[in-house]
């Protein structure tokens, strides 16, 4: 097939590989302008536009398709059969979904109608969902809200990260529109139903806020679904205290108020329950298990974080 690509992040990246080692003829990428990065700023591709490059991809990243006539002139000149969008980052108009001969084809992390929107791995696991999956998805003006073509699930645990979930749905998404576009012509899209639509909306720095009034499994999900960006934080002498990692502690029938340091450990009461902070990074140090953290800085029991 003639096919437009159109993602950024990593995750598109796969989709992108497994579609070029298909045999399509990727005629386009289009992908965000390159970013400032790093510690010099410099301006980087993303991995998608990074990806195609090295597969000999022309690419594309025009700052809007809504408002530059042009941008979409040049979109429907490619002719092509289908394009495919993988967390692109920009709106497509009604006469760019329209463009190719089967529209555009969007892949979704999520089991749709559940988590449309931007955040949907990390959402999920905070929730407390059991699974997640991947849709192919008809893309329509409204957002994720066009008929499902294909769909796939993945379960969620109790070891899930927002990392491992992106692996496995990026793995899944890009094997799917394999096996979307080798049978288009002959499915037959699933219309989404009213019930069970919820939101992922965006991610914020504020979003790893702890709120140790919550429970000790909810603030758990919190840190598995923020551990990569934005990160999970509280407040300790003023300072912020980066949690990497932590665990549910079995209940000795020890329970301080919520944010209370009730053991040498940097075990934390929460709203019900407590946690044991396994890792953790102080402001401008390296990060260190929790009984350093408790020796090194000299903490004392009775100490409340936030």
């Amino acid at each position: 097939m003639k096919v437009i690509f159109m993602g950024t992040p990593d995750f598109a990246a796969h989709a992108l590989n497994a579609l070029h080692a298909a045999g399509h003829d990727i005629v386009c990428v289009y992908s965000q302008p390159p970013r400032p990065a790093g510690r010099g700023h410099k301006l980087q591709p993303s991995p998608v536009h990074r990806r195609a490059e090295e597969l000999g991809l022309s690419v594309r990243h025009p700052l809007s398709l809504k408002k530059d006539a042009q941008a979409r002139a040049d979109f429907a000149a490619l002719k092509a059969d289908v394009a495919v969008v993988a967390a692109y980052g920009l709106i497509l108009p009604q006469d760019v979904l329209d463009a190719p001969q089967y529209g555009c084809i969007n892949i979704h992390a999520s089991l749709l109608p559940r988590w449309r929107g931007a955040a949907p791995i990390q959402r999920a696991i905070m929730a407390g969902d059991d699974k997640s999956g991947v849709c192919i998805m008809q893309m329509e003006a409204g957002l994720d809200t066009g008929p499902v073509l294909m769909r796939g699930e993945v379960p969620i645990t109790e070891k899930t990260t927002a990392q491992t979930l992106h692996d496995a749905l990026a793995a899944q998404g890009a094997a799917l529109i394999v096996q979307t576009l080798e049978n288009l012509p002959a499915l037959n899209p699933e219309k989404q139903s009213e019930d069970g639509v919820t939101y992922a909306h965006m991610l914020s720095k504020e979003d790893g806020k702890i709120d140790w009034a919550q429970s000790a499994a909810a603030l758990e999900r919190q840190m598995r679904a923020l551990s990569g960006w934005p990160g999970v934080w509280t407040l300790h002498r003023g300072a912020r205290l980066k949690i990497l990692a932590a665990e549910i502690e079995k209940s000795d029938g020890t329970q301080g108020k919520a944010g209370e340091i009730i053991d040498r450990h940097l075990i934390v009461a929460c709203g019900s329950g407590s946690l044991r902070l396994t890792s953790v990074q102080p402001e401008n140090r390296k990060a260190m298990d929790g009984l350093s953290y408790m020796n090194g800085t000299h903490v004392n029991i009775g100490e409340v974080l936030g």
